[in-house]
């Protein structure tokens, strides 16, 4: 059961000019279960992501990353779930790029405009055949308002959909940044296994995009942990659709602070959503580091804090472990140790 969290009401989900969302059964795992969506993006779109650094990535990782490499505008992402397309070799390789280029032929636009995505059991053969064919359906249904239903079907072990929504004036505009994500286990830093896609309907030029998703994911995504373990198919999307009457041009002007906050936000409440979503969580804890030299610093004191077992068992057990957790021998003590040259403990 998830820790303090309840599903996102659909009517509190903006929907964002420029992307539509459609859902579909394509039976991948399990048959009479939304299990496929996909997101049409507007011409005027500019997307960035940030991927896991597994080196052993899955299949749709790799075809990402080749797709975005060649700068050929996206105009849309495809995703599964229940079968993540993971240690799956060439024919999982083949079965990616088969998924693009059937999505790429019902749009009419070349195959590296599209981006896979697939979460689930990994180690299995994708049924490439069952996506593809339910292609046409989910592109039927897509509309602008399907963010709920999209959370929803991109759903693994996740017990609660997870979706988060923001909208302010910026600029004399209004804006609006709408989000989803996925995770359950296998959550730490570098991403998780989790898939997150969030809009906004400002424009943001490209290599100020790719720009902000790793900013954004080191604020969010990057900063929760659950069971350390790091997965195959991590990936955080970016979409900046332009069909709102916001422009971004300066990275560094009023609006587009203003704008990176918002869409910080938002990912922040999808991250924490997946940690007090994760597989047996019963608590959701919050490590605050102050007066750390560095934030990289920061972070070590925080993660070695957060990836003991020996800290995770008190408040589970709801015993006061802390002081324990301050001798030289545990992760803390050395962290500190080697953070303040002062003492053994890391007092400065």
């Amino acid at each position: 059961m998830a820790v303090n969290l309840s599903a996102p009401d659909p009517s509190s989900l903006a929907s964002i000019a420029g992307v539509e969302l459609g859902i579909a059964q394509a039976g991948v795992r399990k048959a009479n279960r939304d299990d496929l969506t996909v997101l049409l993006l507007a011409p005027t779109a500019s997307v960035a992501g940030v991927f896991t650094r597994n080196r052993f990535c899955a299949a749709p990782v790799t075809v990402c990353l080749e797709h975005l490499a060649q700068h050929t505008p996206i105009r849309a992402l495809v995703i599964n779930t229940g079968n993540a397309n993971a240690g799956t070799g060439d024919p999982g390789m083949a079965a990616a790029r088969l998924t693009c280029d059937r999505m790429a032929h019902e749009l009419g636009c070349a195959a590296q405009a599209i981006l896979p995505f697939s979460t689930g059991v990994i180690l299995e053969p994708l049924p490439v055949d069952r996506i593809v064919a339910a292609l046409p359906a989910a592109i039927a249904n897509a509309a602008p308002a399907h963010w709920a239903e999209a959370a929803r079907a991109i759903m693994t072990t996740d017990t609660i959909p997870k979706a988060a929504s923001r909208t302010a004036v910026i600029g004399g505009y209004r804006v609006a940044v709408t989000g989803i994500a996925k995770g359950a286990g296998m959550i730490r830093p570098n991403m998780a296994t989790m898939l997150g896609f969030m809009a906004t309907d400002a424009a943001v030029p490209q290599t100020l995009l790719a720009r902000w998703v790793r900013e954004i994911a080191d604020a969010s995504f990057n900063r929760i942990t659950i069971d350390g373990d790091m997965s195959t198919n991590d990936s955080f999307m970016v979409i900046a659709s332009g069909a709102g009457a916001l422009h971004i041009t300066d990275g560094e002007s009023t609006e587009a602070l203003q704008l990176r906050a918002l869409m910080t936000e938002v990912a922040l409440e999808l991250a924490q959503a997946i940690v007090r979503d994760g597989e047996g969580a019963t608590k959701f804890i919050t490590i605050q580091v102050e007066s750390a030299g560095t934030a990289a610093e920061a972070a070590q004191v925080a993660y070695s804090i957060a990836h003991s077992p020996l800290v995770k068992t008190g408040p589970h057990s709801r015993r006061d472990r802390l002081r324990r957790n301050r001798r030289p021998r545990c992760p803390l003590g050395r962290c500190l140790a080697r953070s303040r040259p002062g003492g053994p403990r890391g007092r400065s």
